[in-house]
């Protein structure tokens, strides 16, 4: 027997009581009514003003609830059981004996991960936001199922050094909190369709959903929820981590940063609500626009601000002499030194150093000659420059603009001035250093964008659960066939395909099932399609392929091939295969025709009559009338 097993028939898992479990029990009964559930829930305050609470905050425009039987009619039972069992939890474990397991923190992060659930429910259209509300708020029960089954064990394994995995958890409990999660899930009445999102929030690449199918955008929300709920209990000091990512997930699922912003404000405004409600803890966070505005905090990766290469060059004794004194006993700086313009030069070159110094008088190339080749380079731009050199006639100050200084100090004023201008130089080399660390950071943002961009054309186009051409690039497939055809006389024809029964499929197996069969239909009109055929998801269960230079006998054969082939097709449905077929309409341009549109309409017709004459079939459009294949 498993462990998971073993510990269901314990009885030691978290589990409702009281009311909740008993609502818990009705309802999975067939003849349970509504009367029945509202009494058992009135006899608890209570839940009654709890669940009251959710219908009235779920109710987007119309009077407040004050009726039980109301509040669960617009709830529905399934999210009022969930509820019940979710609020039954944080009622019971509100403490516990896992000396080291954070109880209040952990229902905090929960019920902001339910907020946050409800909330994204209301923008993206996946399932109800109120069992996403209760879905959220036990998204992480197993981490609370674990402080409660080994009390003294696991506080041991959250005080060592180290993350907390699954695989850690496995090796001393022989069992992770992924596994307690789900096994609560299940005995809970939490769909399946629900569940699983859940478990695979954590480790969103390793569940193995259809890229855009429903239950790999549901683990992407339940993904955003928790690093929401991360973000607002960690730290001031360390949130801008945590905001990067939210802002990151959130483009990932359509929400630009105003949406975003939006969205974080009103999870914390109904955060504080339900905490008064349940009791639960809360702290003030600030609102996005103060987030996004706030300072970063020290990063130990930032570019050092002091002055760390310093190049001299002076030839004449004295002078060299004055500058390893001045420059020897500053601090955080590595100093190098030339006796010539010339060897300066190489120096530099091989050095790059940030600050030269150099001695305007010097045989052979001296300082102005050598500060002119230096800005000459490209690196030698940001060098801070200091000429030792009084500057007082017409003809130096000329030779200081040629060479572009940044400085200049009297040779007699040198030992007492210096100090204060290598104080400026360090300024200067300080703010070029944090200018390059955020170009850098500028250069990666810019990369990741335009990759971001790229991607973002590439999905606009293409339809993401079955990687086919999309109704918008489908539609840019036609005209330019039909652009063609106009120019060329090459014929051009369209089927219009629709699977037989799909919502039926739906309804009986779920929408991971129906997600399974779209993909599976659309690989096979993929296979069966000529290379220059358009194959494109017009949208819910209807294909579109646009043959160009192909006839409209040669594409009933075709039609005919691919209809088959699908109702060859077996999707596997609950331990058994499911089949499959499709109704497919077929028409080509024909003279008469004014544009694309007039193509559409003819398929569609046909397609139409495909289905009206029991479906699985093939039919034409031909000189205006309908023929049916086969």
């Amino acid at each position: 027997m498993k462990a998971i097993e073993q510990l269901r028939l314990s009885g030691g898992l978290p589990s409702p009581k009281g009311v909740a479990l008993a609502i818990m029990q009705i309802s999975r009964r067939d003849d349970a009514t509504l009367e029945e559930i509202s009494r058992l829930v009135q006899t608890d305050p209570v839940t009654s003003g709890r669940l009251l609470h959710m219908a009235n905050a779920a109710s987007i425009a119309g009077r407040p609830l004050a009726s039980i039987p109301e509040a669960i009619i617009r709830l529905g039972l399934a999210a009022v059981r969930q509820l019940a069992m979710g609020f039954s939890l944080i009622d019971q474990y509100r403490s516990g004996a896992c000396k080291a397991f954070d109880y209040p923190r952990f229902w905090s992060h929960s019920l902001l991960m339910a907020v946050a659930m409800q909330e994204l429910g209301k923008r993206v259209r996946l399932a109800s936001p109120d069992e996403l509300f209760a879905c959220g708020l036990l998204a992480r029960i197993g981490y609370l199922a674990l402080a409660t089954l080994y009390p003294e064990e696991y506080s041991q394994l959250l005080q060592e050094a180290g993350d907390i995995t699954p695989e850690r958890e496995r090796q001393h409990l022989h069992v992770d909190h992924g596994e307690l999660t789900a096994a609560i899930l299940e005995d809970c009445g939490i769909p399946r369709a629900l569940a699983e999102p859940v478990c695979f929030h954590e480790a969103v690449e390793s569940a193995g959903f259809a890229e855009g199918s429903r239950p790999y955008q549901l683990t992407r929300l339940f993904q955003l929820a928790r690093r929401l709920a991360d973000l607002s209990l960690t730290p001031t000091e360390q949130r801008a981590p945590h905001l990067g990512e939210l802002m990151l997930l959130g483009g990932k699922i359509g929400l630009d940063a105003n949406e975003l912003g939006a969205l974080l404000d009103q999870v914390h405004a109904q955060w504080h609500e339900w905490s008064a409600v349940l009791h639960v803890p809360d702290s003030k966070v600030p609102s996005f626009a103060e987030l996004i505005t706030a300072p970063p905090a020290a990063n130990d990766s930032a570019p050092a601000a002091e002055v760390s290469r310093v190049l001299w060059v002076a030839s004449a004794a004295p002078v060299r002499a004055m500058l390893a004194d001045t420059l020897g006993d500053m601090p955080d700086q590595i100093v190098l030194s030339a006796e010539g313009g010339e060897e300066g030069l190489a120096l530099a070159v091989q050095w790059l150093p940030q600050v030269v110094i150099v001695d305007s008088r010097m045989p052979g190339m001296d300082g102005w000659a050598l500060c002119r080749a230096l800005r000459a380079t490209p690196w030698g731009q940001s060098i801070y420059l200091i000429v030792l050199a009084s500057v007082t006639s017409e003809a130096e100050i000329r030779l200081a603009s040629e060479a572009q200084i940044n400085d200049c100090v009297s040779p007699a004023q040198a030992i007492r001035m210096l100090p204060l201008r290598m104080g400026a130089a360090r300024q200067y080399v300080k703010l070029l250093n944090q200018w390059e660390h955020d170009r850098a950071q500028l250069k990666q943002f810019s990369a990741e964008l335009a990759m971001s961009n790229r991607k973002l054309q590439h999905y606009a186009l293409i339809d993401q659960l079955t990687g086919l051409q999309n109704r918008r690039a489908g539609m840019e497939s036609l005209t330019q066939a039909w652009s063609v055809a106009e120019r060329s006389g090459d014929p051009v024809t369209m089927m219009m395909i629709d699977i037989d029964h799909f919502k039926e499929v739906n309804d009986a197996h779920g929408h991971a099932v129906g997600d399974q069969v779209l993909i599976e239909v659309a690989r096979t009109i993929r296979r069966s399609a000529r290379k220059e055929d358009a194959v494109c998801r017009m949208g819910g269960e209807e294909f579109l392929v646009i043959c160009r230079n192909a006839d409209l006998s040669s594409s009933r054969h075709a039609a005919e091939r691919l209809r088959k082939a699908v109702a060859s097709l077996r999707v596997a449905a609950d331990g058994e295969q499911l089949g499959v077929t499709i109704s497919v309409g077929l028409a080509a341009r024909e003279d008469g025709m004014v544009d694309p549109g007039a193509l559409v309409n003819a398929a569609d017709k046909a397609l139409y009559a495909a289905k009206k004459k029991g479906r699985n079939r093939t039919c034409r459009y031909e000189d205006g009338k309908l023929y049916l294949e086969g």
